[in-house]
């Protein structure tokens, strides 16, 4: 390839030059969500940095086939093998059944994808619709003798298996390590008598009479493991060993570990040649998630219905906000960096319409080749967004200066500028120019605005007056109130 590309390889912990198992053909999988609520922030990040990804390996030249899957049974609330399925408990609470559960969330999910201008996925398996495929899977893990059958569930057995095998090599826990701590900590609960040993996980779950998902196997009537289903999943669509398995970082254990003894234990070989996480976006430092209770539905951030938001914000400044840090860095929320990714994002939007209605000079004074080669380099440094958009920002630091005459561009000059918009800001960023609001109409609705805040003044009414002063400001709206009456501009 022209733009040879290094990606950290989480097994590894090393940058590695990616080269697919078959060339020009590359396989890639990213775990998808388990729908039983309303897609947040935390979220928006793994599918903006693998969508990323994808966006660039077909750049590249690369026919990609890309798999996310929807997971739609067998994930318990303790994200091991212990409590109620989430979709499960969800549709008791709502009194629905688990598939209008799933259907209400997955759509949610996807047209929150739309928004942030994600790529969909060359196929989206659902885990509820490839039971067979695990089914199997499981039987030829028990007959390599691998897992072994308990009271009508299934369970691999990790001792065995880590004695020939690394366990916990992706995720740098070992194994004595695991053992203490599930002796410790989880004999007591259900099911663990079933095991073993703690440290073994679910491959499939007998249910209970009263279990609302339930399939028959040869074990009995029950429901896959969550860790067997990404498994098989990726076995179904992108052979036995693939090129690229992506997620967040807090999949590394137990889901992905897990992945790989499965794999192994069916297969005889590693499942995948690339791993790559991403890292968690935080609030004050915690990691953002349902189960903590601490998250922000992605609805919530883009009509601004959230206590810990001032405002609204549009996807795009979403989807920039994300990509201004590398992907394996942690992200903080805040307002403020929120704030600052909108008007850097407006920036950059504005400076391409300004390029569009340059007048070309006869000399140039700028090279634009070279921030065309930063920026490559930038993506080939294992993906590294946040320096991308640098280079992206010199380019619109260019174009006002040549609006402004203080740097001279060429026709080809404007057209190579051009071509850093299109292939690198609307094509491997994923960034899209946001309808704008009508001027006339928004003149209209401000005056009407005013008018109402004007009453309010005459009445005395200054509490009134105040907020919607306020609320205005909030919005980046400047009200200055004159002899003629108040007029507004934008901050």
């Amino acid at each position: 390839m022209k733009h040879p590309l290094f990606i950290t390889n989480s097994i590894s912990r090393q940058k590695e030059n990616f080269v697919p198992l078959n060339p020009p053909f590359a396989g890639m999988y990213v775990c998808g969500p388990t729908v039983y609520g309303p897609p947040h922030l935390g979220h928006a990040r793994p599918y903006i940095t693998f969508d990323v990804l994808y966006r660039y390996l077909m750049h590249l030249g690369y026919k990609v086939r890309y798999v996310r899957n929807i997971t739609d049974v067998g994930h318990l609330e303790s994200d091991a093998d212990e409590g109620e399925d989430k979709i499960a408990k969800r549709a008791r609470l709502e009194q629905l059944e688990p598939m209008e559960i799933v259907k209400l969330y997955a759509d949610k999910f996807h047209e929150a994808m739309h928004l942030l201008n994600n790529l969909p996925p060359s196929i989206e398996p659902n885990a509820s619709g490839h039971i067979i495929e695990q089914i199997e899977m499981i039987q030829k893990i028990i007959a390599n003798g691998w897992a072994y059958v308990s009271h009508g569930s299934v369970y691999f057995d990790v001792i065995k298996y880590s004695k020939d095998h690394d366990y916990g090599k992706l995720s740098g826990r070992v194994i004595d390590e695991l053992i203490a701590g599930a002796g410790n900590e989880r004999r007591e609960l259900e099911g663990q008598e079933e095991k073993r040993h703690p440290a073994d996980f679910a491959l499939w779950k007998k249910a209970a009479p009263e279990h609302i998902m339930q399939w028959s196997s040869p074990w009995g009537n029950g429901f896959p493991g969550w860790h067997i289903e990404c498994s098989a999943m990726s076995k179904k669509y992108l052979g036995e060993t693939f090129d690229i398995h992506g997620g967040g970082m807090d999949l590394l254990f137990p889901h992905h570990e897990s992945e790989i003894a499965q794999s192994k234990g069916s297969t005889g070989t590693a499942p995948v040649k690339f791993w790559m996480h991403n890292n968690m976006i935080t609030i004050n430092g915690q990691k953002m998630g349902k189960s903590l209770g601490n998250f922000i539905n992605l609805e919530q951030l883009f009509n601004g219905d959230h206590m810990l938001l001032e405002q609204s914000y549009s996807p795009m400044t979403v989807r920039f906000y994300i990509l201004q840090a590398h992907y394996r860095s942690t992200l903080d929320f805040s307002n403020e960096a929120l704030k600052a990714a909108e008007k850097a994002f407006i920036k950059i939007m504005n400076s391409f319409d300004v390029l569009n209605n340059l007048k070309p000079s006869d000399t140039s004074s700028v090279d634009v080749l070279s921030i065309r080669n930063s920026i490559y380099q930038a993506l080939n440094d294992d993906l590294n967004t946040a320096i991308v958009i640098s280079g992206i920002f010199e380019a619109t630091r260019i174009i006002n200066s040549a609006e402004g005459r203080t740097e001279k561009l060429t026709s080809k000059d404007i057209e190579a500028l051009k071509s850093i918009y299109e292939d690198f800001v609307f094509g491997i960023l994923g960034l899209a120019q946001e309808k704008k609001t009508d001027s006339n109409e928004l003149d209209s609705l401000m005056k009407l605005i005013l008018s109402i805040r004007e009453d309010a003044r005459q009445k005395k009414d200054f509490t009134t007056s105040d907020k919607i002063r306020a609320a205005l400001e909030k919005i980046n709206f400047v009200i200055k109130d004159g002899k003629e009456g108040a007029a507004w501009s934008r901050a």
